[in-house]
């Protein structure tokens, strides 16, 4: 099995078109900055700006007041997913108030990973869950033999493949057309406080229904 790793590969241009998390969004002609709709009606933070096959993911958390805004739910209104197209993208006007940007930008690269699952397989215990791929990827990143712990935390998520260990009905729905949407990336909080993704050390899902371009964050 493959995951595709997103990895931390040291700062990047704020506004640069490259797979990045903070720095400052990409967005056609005339779009708004999103605002909280959970409760403190601040502005969203920006977190991650995903360059992907048919567009770029921007990805926006409420991050004004930790705890208070359900940032971690899909239709709360404290998060968005928007899939713009990669044409004519332009910097974003930063509001003057709230918790709108990182406090830096790190660029992202990606790095293919092929693990055997039947590496991983107990065949004395069946009741096990099978092997998580991104689980396993991102466990065993840079890891050499009989050494304990990788470099995990240059892990920034992953992009595509299936949601790690998430139950069927917590897949999102499309707002627009109902159907359940396609799994995207994962999202890790981050190398260090100074580039992080607060996520309350929780693990961030993101999707897309390509059809409509809607997107959904939540996490586990």
């Amino acid at each position: 099995m493959q995951t595709t790793l997103m990895i931390y590969d040291g700062t990047a241009p704020a506004d640069s078109d490259v797979p990045r998390t903070g720095g400052v969004p990409l967005a056609p002609a005339g779009f708004t900055w999103p605002m909280c709709g959970s409760g403190c009606g601040g502005p969203l933070q920006f977190f991650a700006h995903l360059p992907v096959e048919d567009g770029v993911l921007s990805i926006f958390v409420c991050q004004n007041d930790p705890g208070a805004c359900e940032f971690w739910a899909p239709a709360s209104g404290a998060n968005r997913v928007y899939l713009f197209p990669r044409r004519e993208l332009q910097p974003m006007a930063v509001p003057a108030s709230g918790v709108a940007l990182l406090p830096a930008t790190s660029a992202i690269r990606t790095q293919v990973v092929t693990l055997d699952p039947d590496e991983y397989d107990d065949q004395d215990d069946h009741d096990e869950v099978a092997p998580d791929a991104y689980d396993l990827a991102r466990a065993g990143w840079k890891r050499e033999p009989e050494e304990r712990f990788g470099k995990q935390r240059e892990v920034l998520g992953s992009l595509g493949g299936s949601p790690s260990y998430l139950e069927d009905d917590r897949l999102p729905a499309c707002p627009s057309c109902a159907g359940t949407m396609d799994f995207a990336a994962h999202l890790e909080e981050g190398i260090s406080s100074l580039t992080e993704m607060k996520l309350g050390g929780q693990l961030g899902y993101v999707f897309v229904c390509h059809t409509c371009r809607e997107g959904a964050f939540l996490t586990d």
